[in-house]
């Protein structure tokens, strides 16, 4: 009987175990599979390494199994094993969840190896505890088998590690496989490619974009932010190899590491590429600001000598990019300079005006001496750059500039960025995406046009900043303080806000601080009426839930 339990003891922490690793796994997948950035998250808070309950449970068992030793037959210390191992294994709420778990194909091979793993670790444990005489000491014997079992419990983590490690050289064969079948779709459908990068700005300007050359060609956009050579290797053979029609392919490209984007490049071969914004976005992973510009410029340097490469000329480093001379034929936009400067590019947005309604400004082209006033249900003032990058694409590529204004009268906000609707009264202004420093900036403005009411704020703040993290935020701190009236602040990261709240004069009883967005969105539902707005800005991954 006893045997019978210390067994059963076994299977329920190998079980705990397992839906450890699946619980993690999605975790893991939110750091894309980098295991140094899901030793990091995992390391930073003691509970996610080293679970209090298990612990506890794990304690208790072995202190109650040695209490009854003298049981008859040691009954008891083994049901006392087996009721704690199931305490210990049960496991707890999730709580909020923002992103569940994709059970990708790659997501399905990652947990099949480490339920292998952790059940070889079991077995392997129980056959070193078989090589020990415990005969005549069950208490011992169920408390080696439960340490076995806590031990195996604990290493759950590394197991998806160990896993990803073994599956290497299988998911590099698959990527071949992946690479390899969207070569032979491009090569068969042979779009133009448009590439589209920036440290952000990059997934609105591909939309508009898309949005303006399907009034008189077929395009298609890489879904979402598909920014990734898988993401873009999947939206090819999904979506673009049975549509031979396509006249333009637009490829988002992100990078977090210099070389990134030019494999995305070597897969598509762009013969247009469009530089939107270079900035501290991702700073954390790149490491400098150079890095940024290196990884970036990949797009111009894989364009043909005949490309075209389209620039927004107010930023500094896209500017120096221009500069360099390749390749010969480029374009630049502006929205900052004067039209009458020696220095102005070819295309200029004049006379902008922007209100609750959108915005409305003038557009020239300076080589062909043409205008249009543009108007758009679109918020923010770096939209007027991202419309700009599209519009000079589309005029370079035939489409007359009064066509482009009728197509962006009816463009759309991308998802989760600067959208704006009305429930029950209150303004909604989602712009929960992502933030940067100068989006966020924007998005404050919409919010500061809102005139009647309380105008909330509700962020997590910015990251991924690197050393610049804490002083962007509190600069986002001091902006706040200068458009909303009542700001609710997520997570035990935003201190940098609030001491930028603070040292803007911003009232203290008007900021509150919660552990997660599902507390904000109650204190906005039990406290703002008719009149009022709130503004979303930013939403971090579960990564950063305490």
């Amino acid at each position: 009987m006893v045997n019978i339990l210390l067994f059963v003891i076994s299977i329920i922490w190998l079980i705990g175990a397992c839906l450890r690793v699946y619980r993690h796994a999605r975790y893991y997948q939110i750091e894309e599979y980098m295991s140094l950035r899901y030793l990091r998250w995992l390391f930073a808070v003691r509970r996610r390494w080293l679970p209090t309950r298990p612990l506890i449970a794990f304690g208790i068992g072995a202190v109650f199994s040695f209490m009854f030793s003298e049981s008859p037959d040691g009954i008891l210390p083994a049901i006392i094993g087996t009721v704690s191992a199931a305490a210990a294994a049960y496991p707890p709420a999730e709580g909020e969840v923002k992103k569940a778990f994709r059970a990708t194909a790659r997501a399905k091979r990652l947990l099949s190896a480490a339920f292998v793993i952790a059940a070889v670790l079991m077995l392997v444990g129980l056959w070193l505890v078989s090589r020990v005489s415990l005969e005549g000491s069950p208490e011992i014997q169920v408390i080696a088998v439960s340490a076995l079992g806590f031990a195996v419990f604990l290493a759950a983590p590394f197991t998806l590690i160990a896993s990803n490690l073994i599956m290497t050289p299988v998911e590099a064969w698959f990527r071949r496989g992946f690479i390899q079948r969207a070569r032979r779709v491009l090569d068969e459908v042979h779009p133009d490619v448009i590439g589209i990068t920036g440290s952000y700005g990059k997934t609105s300007t591909k939309s508009y974009l898309a949005h303006i050359l399907n009034g008189r060609y077929k395009a298609y956009a890489t879904p979402k932010s598909f920014n990734t050579l898988m993401g873009i290797c999947l939206a090819t053979n999904n979506n673009l190899a049975n549509d031979h029609s396509i006249d333009y392919f637009l490829v988002e490209m992100g990078a977090y590491i210099p070389g990134e984007i030019a494999r995305i490049c070597d897969l598509t071969h762009p013969r247009i590429g469009v530089v939107v914004e270079v900035g501290p976005q991702h700073l954390e992973r790149f490491g400098s600001l150079e890095n940024v510009v290196t990884a970036k410029y990949e797009l111009i340097k894989a364009l043909p000598p005949d490309g075209v490469g389209v620039f927004n000329w107010d930023n500094p480093h896209v500017r120096e990019m221009y500069e360099r001379g390749y390749p010969n034929n480029r374009i630049a936009v502006s929205r900052e300079i004067d039209l009458n400067s020696p220095e102005a590019p070819r295309f200029v947005a004049t006379d902008i005006q922007e209100s609750l309604d959108g915005l409305r400004f003038t557009i020239h082209d300076r080589q062909t001496g043409e205008n249009a006033e543009f108007t758009t249900s679109l918020l923010g003032l770096h939209n007027v750059t991202n419309l700009l990058l599209a519009t000079a694409v589309a005029v370079h590529e035939g489409m007359p500039l009064r066509e482009v204004t009728r197509r962006v009268r009816s463009l759309q906000p991308a998802e989760s960025r600067l959208e704006r609707r009305t429930s029950q009264g209150i303004t909604i202004i989602n712009d929960a995406y992502s933030a940067n420093p100068v989006g966020a900036e924007q998005a404050l403005r919409v919010l500061g046009m809102h005139t009647t009411g309380k105008r909330l704020l509700i962020t997590p703040g910015m990251v991924e900043l690197g050393a610049l993290m804490e002083s962007e935020n509190r600069k986002l701190g001091e902006v706040a303080a200068k458009y909303a009236t009542d700001v609710i602040l997520v997570g035990s990261q935003t201190a940098p806000i609030k001491e930028g709240l603070i040292r803007a004069g911003f009232p203290e009883e008007q900021t509150l601080t919660v552990d997660t967005l599902g507390e904000a969105v109650d204190w906005y539902q039990r406290n703002l009426k008719a009149g009022d707005t709130v503004l979303f800005l930013n939403d971090l991954p579960d990564t950063y839930s305490s």
